[in-house]
């Protein structure tokens, strides 16, 4: 009966110990997985980490060289300012000039063009009668009828001086009705002296008394205005 108490006191703990079921260790499996799987990742993250921490002590260093590299420059550029601060005033001025010299520029091209176009208009139109043209191949010019009567009277300076001589050209306005209205000196003899600019004058006099068969256009039908050249030769 002792014997038997003995044995039944061994043997109650290890009924009470027994062993795990199959879906206990499936779950420990389970967990242990998850935290393999959880330390990998964490791992990954670390890995990722310290990439991203070279990375960034990469861009740190070339932030640092081009930072330097920029303070290389403007401190060059101070130097190149201070440099030119003594001109910048005689820039200034120049640049000044040069926005004036292209405002009258400017002004000059507009009315140049203005001019332009009026004379385009003026010479896509067709002429009437007393109109002032100027000769072309559509215009048969003026024609002198008493060129040959009307000579300049020019004088010698004294007993012993010669006369001028040369040819002198002067232009004439003639009107419609072949009347000088207006006479201007084009080219005159070569010299200044009082002798060849009274020679001078007296061939513009003498053009003034001419007359004229008015220019026509080509079938004759319509007479203009025209300004245009008559030579006198002295001799």
């Amino acid at each position: 009966m002792r014997l038997l108490l003995a044995l039944l006191m061994l043997t109650m703990p290890l009924a009470a110990a027994k062993r795990p079921t199959v879906a206990q260790l499936q779950l420990q499996v389970k967990k242990l997985t998850k935290e393999r799987d959880d330390l990998s990742q964490r791992l990954a993250a670390t890995d990722s980490l310290q990439q991203d921490l070279l990375a960034a002590q990469q861009a740190r260093d070339q932030a640092k060289a081009d930072a330097a590299v920029a303070l290389k420059e403007v401190d060059q550029l101070k130097a190149n300012l201070k440099a030119n601060v003594s001109g910048g005033d005689s820039l200034l001025k120049d640049l000044e000039a040069a926005r004036k010299e292209a405002a009258t520029a400017k002004e000059e091209l507009a009315r140049v063009k203005a001019e332009d176009d009026v004379l385009r208009q003026r010479v896509s139109a067709t002429p009437k009668e007393g109109d002032l043209v100027m000769l072309s191949k559509d215009i048969q010019p003026a024609r002198p009828l008493n060129l040959y009567r009307s000579t300049p009277r020019v004088k010698s300076a004294g007993l012993f001086s010669a006369r001028p001589k040369g040819v002198v050209v002067v232009n004439v306005l003639v009107s419609e009705k072949g009347e000088v209205l207006d006479a201007r000196l084009l080219q005159g003899l070569p010299g200044d002296t009082p002798e060849v600019k009274a020679a001078n004058d007296a061939c513009v006099e003498s053009a003034k008394n001419l007359v004229f068969d008015p220019a026509t256009s080509k079938d004759g039908s319509t007479r203009f205005k025209v300004w245009q050249g008559v030579g006198f030769y002295l001799d």
